[in-house]
């Protein structure tokens, strides 16, 4: 994949995103199993090789968990599923995928939108 930023094209490697993808669904499964400082740790680890290492200098990913937002139709980070038959007052409720972001220098673009479920608050 290929994002441009400041006119400066940088390229991502398809693999760094499903790694990446892969580590926020081990977060998930670990934040439910008692006892889970020791694979937080790995995870940790992970998320700050992609974040400081992974790219070129100054240039790494990142990714955003966005479950308790708020959505509407103007957001543009997220792609949703709308769960339950009620359109207004829209919350994240499920993340399948989460934002995934680059980051060079102060900047940051998305790299990956985010598959998400809303529902209504409304329900």
């Amino acid at each position: 994949m290929n994002s441009t930023m400041n006119n400066t094209t940088i390229k991502i490697p398809k693999h760094y995103l499903f790694m990446l993808n892969q580590i926020f669904e081990m977060e998930q499964k670990t934040a439910k199993i008692q006892e889970q400082n020791s694979i937080q740790r790995n995870i940790d680890r992970l998320k700050g090789f992609f974040e400081t290492e992974a790219l070129a200098e100054n240039q790494g990913l990142i990714y955003h968990n966005p479950i308790g937002e708020s959505f509407d139709e103007t957001r543009t980070d997220c792609e949703a599923t709308i769960s339950g038959t009620g359109h207004e007052n829209l919350k994240i409720i499920e993340v399948i995928k989460p934002i995934i972001y680059v980051k060079y220098s102060n900047t940051q673009m998305i790299a990956q939108k985010g598959i998400v479920i809303v529902q209504s608050e409304n329900n």
